[in-house]
């Protein structure tokens, strides 16, 4: 399967103007790109998003270390040079959203951001405020997604968020869980709340979520955002101690970030992935997921008994 979008004229001169800003192509978006980047639609509106996203938990959260706040607006330049786009962020992660904000403003905020954070607060009365304050540190007018994270005061924040959709200060609503946690209540919420997003733990050992969460997604049209692709790192050095089996250049796969990540994205229900790092180099593997060819059902299997078994 492979889904690639086309180049928008928006797209192009939203770009153009970039690169331009960072004084010439030769530094600014798309310069290193050798492939078209595999994108998927959300459900509902038809919007391609890059399959490979950004997530920043402990990676960005620096403080205001101005070296370490610099290595991480490398980070981010690559991502955005290799066609990255959605990025998600929490206030429960430190002064991770002020170093994204740090980073986008020297970058001049490229337009192909799909900015994305959480609510994240026991008051549903706080909700507002805390997005108004995410909203700073970010420096954007609006957020394209919004999501109660970990389902902390689910019904107030929901109720919230979806106004505020109303009101057009954001674009799309969701919820999060991860570790596993809390499956028949995220799947209750899909099946009574219109949704947009959810995000959920998933990978090529994680897999419960194929059960039901996955199925119903689909069948609600709610677009799958995956965290903890690496299980918070630990998968990724587990793996990188054995060598990449020869058959993974039959998906186009040449280190284990990709082995792993496009076992994620592959499935049809997945719109994205968010693995995290503090690495130039890591995140030009990680986006080398996002393009080339992804594996089907029979392949995707080989790689999850593959893993497990190592």
């Amino acid at each position: 399967m492979r889904i690639i979008a086309p180049l928008s004229r928006r797209r192009f001169l939203g770009a153009l103007g970039w690169a331009i800003a960072l004084g010439g192509i030769s530094s600014g978006f798309g310069a290193n790109r050798e492939r078209p980047v595999n994108t998927k639609p959300v459900p509902g509106t038809g919007e391609p998003l890059a399959v490979i996203g950004m997530g920043t938990w402990i990676t960005f959260n620096v403080g205001t270390d101005p070296l370490l706040r610099d290595e991480r607006t490398e980070v981010l330049r690559t991502f955005f040079e290799l066609g990255g786009e959605v990025i998600d962020s929490s206030p429960m992660y430190g002064s991770a959203e002020a170093v994204l904000g740090y980073g986008l403003e020297k970058l001049g905020y490229p337009p192909d951001l799909f900015a994305a954070t959480k609510v994240w607060t026991s008051s549903g009365a706080e909700g507002r405020s805390q997005v108004a304050e995410s909203r700073r540190l970010w420096g954007v007018e609006r957020f394209d997604l919004l999501q109660v994270h970990n389902l902390v005061a689910w019904r107030e924040h929901l109720q919230t968020l979806f106004a505020m959709k109303e009101e057009g200060r954001v674009r799309y609503v969701g919820i999060t869980t991860s570790h596993g946690r809390r499956h028949k209540d995220l799947e209750a919420i899909m099946r009574s709340h219109p949704v947009d997003f959810v995000q959920v733990t998933y990978n090529a050992v994680d897999r419960e979520v194929e059960s039901r969460i996955l199925p119903l997604a689909a069948e609600r049209n709610i677009a799958v955002i995956a965290n903890r692709p690496y299980r918070g790192g630990s998968l990724i050095d587990k793996v990188q101690r054995h060598p990449l089996p020869p058959w993974a250049e039959d998906c186009g796969c040449r280190n284990w970030p990709e082995f792993l990540l496009k076992y994620i994205v592959s499935h049809p229900a997945i719109t994205c992935a968010i693995p995290a790092t503090t690495q130039v180099e890591h995140m030009r593997e990680n986006m080398g997921a996002a393009t080339g060819s992804l594996p089907g059902a029979a392949m995707r299997e080989r790689i999850s008994a593959y893993v497990r078994d190592l």
